[in-house]
């Protein structure tokens, strides 16, 4: 298991640090070639960061804690390092990548199984979005899940894939919108069933002074392969989130809660996501 978190730990330090050295290539040149870009204001950073395809370079780090997991009512720990890449494919086109690496915590499900820490699958996004979008905003491209659980208790043992679109509008201090993909699986192992999960996270953002803002984004899920009755999770619930300043660098960081007021039996009953994510604008180049 150590090997297993020390090769996690490289993961993350290898994507950090690729990011950081390839960020002006990937964003492309200053609009002024040769004179330092302008610093963004925390209210311009914050309507970036609640939009999923805007051009900017990102490192959230999202911890999930979500209670009564379970058949023993246990707290399942989900931790996902998912960064965003954007790349300038043409004048009129962006290309925005979105990788999630989790990290989980899984309770003990059965009798004498413990607990297991361990990498759940990782999913990749790619969406085309253009480069000036009109009135609303959106993206839509391909979405491929990886079997790379370290534990059959936290993957799905399939290859998956299918659509992803997210569309949303800016409107003063507000920024809302949907983001939905669905998944199925195509490939993998034998002894784990098929996949076939719709997602749907609506979003909700109100913008404050000083790069304070509320927000509410639950992520509904429907498990097509479960028995009726075990198929949804529902989640209701919001918080707050603040854009800071560490000198040049920006970070968000974001406290919600949720109670799931549909779930399966061994699902959560409530869960609480703490987000810090390190942004990457031009002005820090």
């Amino acid at each position: 298991m150590l090997e297993r978190l020390e090769k996690f730990s490289v993961i993350i330090i290898i994507v950090i640090t690729a990011l950081l050295n390839a960020g002006p290539a990937l964003c492309g040149p200053a609009e002024n070639a040769g004179a330092p870009a302008k610093e963004e204001s925390k209210e311009e950073l914050a309507k970036k960061v609640q939009n999923p395809v805007s051009d900017l370079i990102s490192i959230p780090y999202q911890s999930n804690f979500n209670y009564n997991y379970g058949p023993h009512n246990g707290n399942q720990y989900v931790g996902n390092l998912q960064p965003v890449v954007p790349v300038n494919a043409t004048k009129d086109w962006n290309v925005i990548t979105r990788t999630i690496i989790p990290l989980v915590r899984q309770p003990e499900l059965a009798p004498n199984v413990g607990d297991v820490w361990g990498l759940g699958d990782i999913q990749f996004t790619a969406f085309l979005s253009p480069a000036k979008p009109g009135g609303f905003i959106w993206g839509a491209g391909p979405m491929f899940q990886f079997p790379s659980g370290t534990d059959s208790s936290i993957t799905a043992g399939k290859y998956a894939a299918g659509p992803s679109a997210v569309v949303l509008r800016m409107d003063g201090p507000w920024v809302y919108g949907v983001l939905s993909n669905y998944i199925s699986s195509f490939a993998g192992q034998d002894d784990h069933g098929s996949v076939s999960l719709w997602t749907t996270q609506p979003f909700i953002n109100y913008n404050l002074p000083d790069g304070w803002y509320l927000v509410t984004s639950p992520i509904i899920t429907d498990n097509l392969t479960a028995e009726s009755g075990q198929r949804w999770t529902v989640p209701v619930g919001g918080g707050v989130g603040k854009i800071i300043r560490f000198g040049k660098l920006p970070v968000n960081m974001s406290l919600q809660g949720f109670y799931n007021v549909e779930h399966p039996d061994i699902g959560p009953e409530w869960s609480v996501r703490f987000q810090v994510q390190v942004l990457l604008p031009k002005s820090v180049f």
